[in-house]
C-alpha cells in the first residue's frame, strides 16, 4: 500500500539543508536532492512511497521502481560498455590459446546465436538476442578469425535481410519489437563479397576434412601441406563436420531468405533448392550433437531441455545487458533464450513453411488464392514466414507483383476484357474495393488474433461499399430489370460487382467467426448462439454465391437464346447446386444442427445455460457479435430474434430434421468431386465423422431424454476445428 508522507509522523524535511545548484554547462539547471532522499529513506518504511500532490493510484500502473533489476533500465547489472566487456576478456579472440578448445568455443558461440535467432523470430528483442553476443557488436575483433568472422558477418547480413522484409510486409505491427534496431550497428554488406569469403572458408574446412579422412584409420595423420583444424587427430573429423554444416546452413538460408523475394525467373525453385540443402545440413546438425557432448575437456554441461548449445556447454562472449541502456525508456525485458534443440525445431518448421511458398503456382484466381492462405495459416506459421507470404502476394501495390487489383477484380467478374477500359479502373467504386481487397490479403498475413481484429473494422468498409453499390445499381438501371442478351456492358459490370462485393462481405464475416474458435474466446454455454450466428451467415454467403453464379451465367447469354434456354438451365441449377455450394451447405446444417442441439438441451434440462454472475447472456451476445451488427450482417438480425429461434427448441425436433443424416448424404456425393484436392477431402471426412458422432450422440440423448440428471454432455472439438462432437456420458 502507497502511504502518502505528508502527516506529521511521515513529513520529510528538506529545509533543514538548501538545495546545492548545480549547473552542467548544457543550459539545464540540476538541483541536488541527496539531503532529501536520505531523509526520505531513514523514514521511509516498506511499502511506503513517496510522491507530489498530483500522483494517483492510475500513475502507479505506469511507473518503474528502482534498482528492481526487471524495471530499471539504468541498474548497474554486469559490464556498462562493450569496450569494457573486452577489456575485461569476456570475449576474447581467439577463444582459446588451445586449438581443440578454441574449436568448441567456437562451435558453442554459432549454436547459442542459433538459438538467439530462433528467440529473436518468436518475438524477443533483437538487442538482447543476437546482438548480446560481443563478437557480433564487434565484428571487426574477429578478423583474425575467419572462421568466426564468417559466421559473425553472415548472422549480421541475415538478421539485416529478415528486418527488412518484414518491415517491407508491415507484419511487424504484431509485435512492434521485432524490427527495432535501437541505434546497433545493422550496416549493409556486399552480398557477393561475403558469400565469396564464406565460401573460402567452408573450402578450407572440406580439405581439412578430405585431408583427415585420407589418411588410414589406424594413422591419425594429416597431409603436410594441409594444416589441421586442431591438435587431436582422433576430433579432427568430428570437428570438421560440426563447423560445415553450420557455416553451411547459414549460407543456404541467407541465400533462401534473398531468393524467396525475387519470383521472377528462376527465383523460386532456387529458393527450393536451398532450403531442402538447409534441412539437410540441420539434419546433419543433430547427427552431430552427440559428437559434441562427448568431449573429455567440456566439465560444465547444462540439461538438453535448457542448454543453448548441442554440446550443453554455456557460450562466452554473451552478455544481454550490454544493451540494457539503448533500449527504448520502458522497462527491459527480459529475454529467455530457447534451447538448441527447440530452435532446431523452430527452423525446421520456418523452412518448410517457406518451402510451401515455393510451392505456391501464382494462381491468378481470387478463391484459390484465399483458400491458400487460409490453408498455410492452419499450420501456425510464424512472422517470418507470414512476412514471405505478404511479399510473395503483394508487390509494389500489386497481386504478385504483376497485375493491378482491377484487373483482379475484372477477372472475378469473369469479364478480363473490361480491365482494359479506363472507366473501368478509374471507377471510384473499383478503386475502393480494390483497396480493400489489397488490405484483406494483407490482414490475412497477420496471426490469428491480429487477423480477427482487422477482419472486424474492415467488415465495415466492406459492408458500406456493397450497400453503395446495390444502391447505385438499383437507382441507375432499376431493382426489377432482369437480365437479357442485350444488357449493357455498364449494367452487366455494376450488377456483378454489388453481387461480389456481398458475397466477399459475408465470407469475411465466417471468417472472422470461425477465428473466434482457433483463438478459444467461445466457452462451450456460448456454443448455441455461436453457432446459431454462423448459421445465418453461412446461409446468406451461400445465397450470394449462388446468385452471382445465376447472374454470370445469364448474362453470358449470346445469340440463339431459344434454342438454349434447356441449356442454361441446367447451368443455373450446377451453379447452384455446385461441389462448393454443396460444402458449404454441409456448414450450415452442421451450425443448424448443433445450436438446435444446444438449445434443445437448455430448454429439457440444465445443461448449457449461461450463467450470469458477470454479464448476461444479451450482453455476451453483443461482446461477441458487435462488429457483425454494426455493419448489418445479416440484416435485422439481433438478440431478441436469436433467442426467439431457440425458445420452443426440441430434442424430439431436432431428431425429426435429420440435419446430419443429410450431411452424410452431401457428403458421399462430394467425395468424386474434389478427389484431385487433398485439403477438401480431407474436410469432408471431418465433416463425416462429426455428422456420424452427432447423429449417434443425438438419438441417445433422445430415448434417455434431455432431462436425465445422470447425463453428462459435452461439446469437444476433436475432429473438426470449428465443429464440435457431442459426447454424451452416464454417472
Amino acid at each position: 500500500m502507497a502511504t502518502n508522507h505528508s502527516g506529521a509522523q511521515g513529513e520529510v524535511d528538506a529545509s533543514s539543508s538548501p538545495p546545492h545548484f548545480i549547473s552542467p554547462g548544457d543550459g539545464c539547471v540540476w538541483a541536488d536532492a541527496s539531503s532529501l532522499i536520505d531523509a526520505a529513506c531513514n523514514d521511509l518504511q516498506e511499502g511506503d512511497l513517496v510522491h507530489g500532490e498530483n500522483f494517483s493510484l492510475f500513475a502507479a500502473m505506469s511507473a518503474l521502481e528502482i534498482m528492481d533489476p526487471k524495471m530499471d533500465s539504468g541498474i548497474e547489472n554486469g559490464y556498462c560498455t562493450v569496450e569494457e566487456a573486452i577489456e575485461a576478456g569476456a570475449a576474447p579472440v581467439p577463444l582459446s590459446f588451445d586449438r581443440t578448445v578454441d574449436v568448441q568455443r567456437t562451435i558453442d558461440v554459432m549454436d547459442h546465436l542459433f538459438s538467439c535467432e530462433a528467440t529473436w523470430h518468436k518475438g524477443s528483442i533483437l538487442a538482447q538476442t543476437v546482438f548480446s553476443c560481443i563478437y557480433i557488436l564487434r565484428l571487426e575483433r574477429t578478423s583474425p578469425h575467419p572462421i568466426l568472422n564468417a559466421y559473425c558477418r553472415i548472422m549480421h547480413a541475415t538478421c539485416n535481410e529478415i528486418i527488412k522484409s518484414v518491415s517491407n510486409a508491415r507484419t511487424h505491427e504484431e509485435e512492434d519489437l521485432f524490427i527495432m534496431a535501437y541505434g546497433l550497428p545493422l550496416k549493409d554488406e556486399d552480398n557477393e563479397r561475403l558469400h565469396a569469403f564464406l565460401h573460402s572458408v567452408e573450402e578450407t574446412i572440406s580439405r581439412k576434412l578430405r585431408a583427415c579422412k585420407a589418411q588410414p584409420s589406424s594413422k591419425k595423420k594429416q597431409v603436410e601441406d594441409v594444416e589441421p583444424l586442431q591438435t587431436n587427430p582422433e576430433l579432427e573429423e568430428g570437428y570438421c563436420r560440426a563447423l560445415l554444416c553450420r557455416l553451411r546452413f547459414r549460407k543456404y538460408f541467407d541465400l533462401t531468405l534473398r531468393h524467396i523475394r525475387n519470383w521472377q525467373g528462376k527465383g523460386q525453385s532456387m529458393a527450393h533448392k536451398y532450403i531442402i540443402t538447409c534441412l539437410a545440413e540441420l539434419d546433419n546438425m543433430r547427427k552431430n550433437e552427440n559428437f559434441l557432448k562427448s568431449q573429455p575437456h567440456i566439465s560444465c554441461k547444462d540439461s538438453p531441455e535448457t542448454s543453448t548449445t548441442a554440446s550443453g556447454c554455456k557460450a562466452i562472449g554473451f552478455d544481454a545487458t550490454l544493451n540494457a541502456k539503448s533500449l527504448s525508456p520502458a522497462p527491459p525485458r527480459a529475454a529467455k533464450i530457447i534451447s538448441w534443440h527447440d530452435a532446431r525445431v523452430y527452423f525446421e518448421k520456418l523452412l518448410h513453411d517457406l518451402d510451401i511458398l515455393c510451392s505456391f503456382s501464382f494462381d491468378p484466381m481470387l478463391e484459390n488464392i484465399l483458400h491458400f492462405v487460409v490453408q498455410f495459416q492452419k499450420s501456425k506459421p510464424d512472422l517470418v514466414a507470414r512476412a514471405y507470404l505478404q511479399l510473395l502476394l503483394i508487390q509494389s501495390g500489386k497481386l504478385y507483383g504483376r497485375e493491378f487489383f482491377h484487373e483482379v477484380i475484372a477477372r472475378v467478374l469473369l469479364l478480363p476484357d473490361v480491365a482494359k477500359d479506363k472507366a473501368f479502373h478509374q471507377n471510384e467504386f473499383v478503386v475502393q474495393l480494390g483497396q480493400l481487397l489489397m488490405v484483406l490479403l494483407k490482414i490475412l498475413c497477420t496471426n490469428s488474433a491480429w487477423q480477427r481484429r482487422k477482419l472486424g473494422k474492415t467488415l465495415q468498409d466492406w459492408s458500406v461499399v456493397s450497400i453503395q453499390l446495390e444502391l447505385a445499381y438499383n437507382r441507375e438501371f432499376g431493382e426489377a430489370q432482369n437480365s437479357s442478351a442485350d444488357e449493357g456492358l455498364h449494367a452487366k459490370v455494376s450488377k456483378r460487382l454489388f453481387l461480389w462485393a456481398q458475397e466477399q462481405t459475408y465470407w469475411i464475416a465466417s471468417r472472422f467467426l470461425q477465428l473466434g474458435f482457433e483463438l478459444e474466446l467461445y466457452s462451450p454455454w456460448e456454443y448455441c448462439m455461436v453457432y446459431w450466428y454462423m448459421s445465418v451467415v453461412f446461409v446468406q454467403l451461400l445465397e450470394k454465391i449462388q446468385l452471382r453464379s445465376i447472374a454470370n451465367i445469364d448474362t453470358t447469354r449470346q445469340k440463339g437464346k431459344k434454342k438454349r434456354d434447356n441449356h442454361a438451365k441446367d447451368h443455373s441449377r450446377d451453379a447452384i447446386f455446385s461441389p462448393s455450394c454443396l460444402l458449404l451447405q454441409c456448414h450450415v446444417y452442421l451450425c443448424e444442427g448443433l445450436a438446435m442441439i444446444l438449445a434443445a438441451l437448455r430448454n429439457e434440462g440444465s445443461a448449457f445455460k449461461m450463467p450470469n454472475t458477470f454479464n448476461s447472456e444479451h450482453e455476451r451476445f453483443i461482446q461477441h457479435f458487435e462488429l457483425l451488427l454494426r455493419a448489418h450482417l445479416p440484416e435485422q438480425i439481433s438478440f431478441s430474434s436469436f433467442h426467439e429461434s431457440i425458445l420452443h427448441a426440441r430434442v424430439s425436433d431436432v431428431v425429426r430434421c435429420d440435419y446430419f443424416k443429410e450431411i452424410q448424404r452431401i457428403t458421399t456425393s462430394l467425395k468424386g468431386s474434389f478427389a484431385e484436392v487433398p485439403e477438401k477431402l480431407s474436410e469432408i471426412r471431418q465433416i463425416e465423422q462429426v455428422a456420424e458422432r452427432n447423429r449417434i450422440a443425438l438419438n441417445i440423448i433422445n430415448q434417455l431424454g434431455a432431462s436425465d440428471t445422470s447425463l453428462r454432455v459435452s461439446f469437444e472439438l476433436t475432429h473438426h476445428p470449428y465443429f464440435a462432437v457431442v459426447a454424451v456420458k452416464r454417472s
